[in-house]
């Protein structure tokens, strides 16, 4: 019920064209004499003390220069002798609109941010070959080299690149046999 009446004295206040108090009650549905009863009414214990640690944590997020978020503000607050739970703090500090200046986390900007395109071939490097086993690729980087069976297809690996290419190789048979044992040519 607060909040109606703290929504038609705010109307009210602001003057000029707002509607008279008796009909905002009649539209809200709520009496006359509730209204003026609730303005009349002192300031409760609670609503005293939430405006003297609203009070107390401007000035302690001001001496931080507004970098204490609620939890320091809450220690400070402890540390003058002041008791008040932190989700209180965080609540109050909302209300005043009390924002702690964060840095930003650090990291290294290794890359442009970005999409790459394509990317460049610096070394001009050509990868047909006209059959298979005719050419032998890698990166140039160390490969190990395990002999296959005279029909198995050798495996050269990249540990730099982390690239495995299967390279075909002729190993003294024809490429009829090699198909015919089941490994395509």
């Amino acid at each position: 019920m607060s909040e109606v009446y703290e929504f038609i004295d705010v109307e009210y206040a602001t003057g000029g064209a707002a509607p008279a108090i008796t009909l905002m009650c009649r539209w809200l549905e709520v009496s006359k004499s509730g209204y003026y009863e609730w303005r009349s009414r002192p300031e409760s214990a609670t609503a005293k003390r939430r405006e003297e640690l609203k009070l107390l944590i401007t000035k302690a997020f001001d001496d931080s220069d507004g970098t204490y978020g609620y939890r320091r503000v809450w220690w400070q607050l402890a540390r003058w002798g002041v008791r008040a739970g932190p989700e209180l703090v965080r609540a109050l500090m909302r209300e005043l609109g009390l924002v702690a200046c964060q840095p930003r986390s650090w990291r290294p900007a290794t890359t442009r941010q970005g999409h790459a395109g394509p990317i460049p071939d610096l070394v001009n490097r050509d990868f047909t070959a006209d059959a298979p086993g005719r050419k032998m690729v890698g990166s140039g980087s160390r490969r190990e080299f395990h002999p296959p069976a005279p029909t198995e297809p050798c495996v050269i690996v990249s540990h730099y690149t982390a690239l495995a290419t299967l390279i075909t190789r002729n190993c003294g048979t024809i490429a009829s046999e090699r198909t015919s044992s089941g490994i395509a040519a």
